[in-house]
């Protein structure tokens, strides 16, 4: 008995869980076996940073330290949301201004212009928020209202410049962190009963502030992280099998309107797949360039082998799209430029982990009002 009670426990310490999954496996030691195929395409191309023709209208070709902003303004306005632009020490009533005039209502979305992985991405959801949020950026951000539709995709798009027809190569639907009440347990006791949950508990101890101990009524449910990311709880599921012509049509369609743009992943918001095909109630959240991972990948029914074959696969079309592209009169980055990129990038890191939005006292207004700041970040 006291083994079995052992082996439970082993399944809810982080680093168990962890180590018996690999999607959460350290970054550099799931690429171990890529880095040689890597190594290989860059002296066929004969250059380490090949990787910038891929998306030539994007800086370093959206692999490292590109402008979320310069991006968006690349997409038609149709498909992305109104994108406001600061400076890390822009005056607050600028801001305000600048929000006013574009007619933005809450809930925003904040976030660096140069991001990683969903860090420094924060909702706020009123004006005490928004004050609190950017009073934290240390690098320049952008604003944007929050997309009201309530599911969440990543597609991969990749078209050969001697083509004239691109493909969709895969297709993820992320699962944000959500709870389920019961009635009995708190949010907190909740959570421990889902080990994916487990891994983002001390963040969400920080963000959640007092609430993380409300009990909720049976059946509601609550998102507590909406945005679909990895690092930040949500689950990633392989959804390639739902490609149909009619998507495929689409999604190539408005990625050939991008200029320049060959090889990455677009993020989107939608309703439902159905009017997604249909091209209604969707919008594009991000677009990201070479430094894209495909991202279904992560489902937890894949294996680490196949996680292999699928990066493989992507290096190898990055390679073949930045090779016609250079053909084409676009260039790679010279060895002092990409090392500069990967300096900078560094730096820039650093900068971004530096920033930590907590749950903070509410006045009393806020209090009577019920408001509860959904401020978060991972670190």
């Amino acid at each position: 008995m006291q083994i079995v009670e052992l082996l439970k426990k082993f399944k809810t310490i982080p680093f168990f869980i962890r180590l018996r999954h690999w999607e959460y496996w350290p970054f550099h030691l799931v690429y171990i076996p890529i880095y040689p195929l890597c190594m290989w395409y860059c002296l066929k191309a004969k250059s380490f940073f090949f990787f910038n023709a891929s998306n030539p209208t994007i800086r370093n070709g959206g692999f490292l330290m590109e402008s979320k902003k310069e991006i968006y303004d690349l997409i038609p306005d149709k498909y992305k949301p109104v994108t406001l632009l600061f400076s890390a020490n822009a005056k607050l009533a600028r801001v305000k201004h600048t929000i006013s005039n574009h007619h933005l209502q809450y809930p925003l979305i904040i976030k660096p212009d140069i991001g990683m992985q969903g860090k420094a991405v924060i909702k706020v959801n009123n004006e005490q928020e928004l004050i609190y949020a950017i009073g934290q950026f240390t690098v320049d951000y952008i604003i944007q209202p929050f997309i009201p539709f309530p599911k969440e995709m990543g597609i991969f798009y990749v078209r050969y410049p001697n083509e004239k027809h691109g493909r969709i190569t895969g297709i993820v639907e992320k699962e944000f962190l959500t709870v389920t009440g019961d009635g009995v347990n708190t949010i907190e006791a909740l959570l421990k009963l889902n080990p994916r949950y487990i891994l983002q508990l001390s963040v969400l101890v920080k963000t959640l502030g007092e609430s993380i101990y409300e009990v909720m009524e049976k059946d509601e449910e609550r998102i507590l992280v909406p945005y679909g990311n990895h690092v930040r709880g949500s689950l990633f599921l392989d959804s390639t099998g739902l490609v149909n012509d009619k998507l495929e049509k689409l999604i190539d369609a408005i990625s050939r309107s991008i200029d320049g743009f060959y090889f990455g992943r677009l993020d989107i918001r939608y309703t439902s797949f159905e009017e997604l095909a249909e091209d209604k109630n969707w919008c594009i959240i991000e677009l990201n360039g070479a430094g894209s991972e495909p991202t279904h990948i992560y489902d937890p029914s894949h294996s680490i082998f196949f996680a292999w074959k699928e990066i493989m696969r992507h290096w190898k079309m990055l390679y073949k799209v930045s090779v016609q592209n250079k053909r084409k009169g676009f260039f790679y980055l010279t060895y002092k430029e990409g090392m500069k990129m990967f300096k900078e990038n560094s730096q820039y890191l650093k900068k971004l982990n530096g920033i930590y939005f907590e749950n903070t006292d509410r006045t009393a207004e806020e209090k009577k009002l019920n408001v509860k700041p959904e401020l978060s970040i991972v670190r």
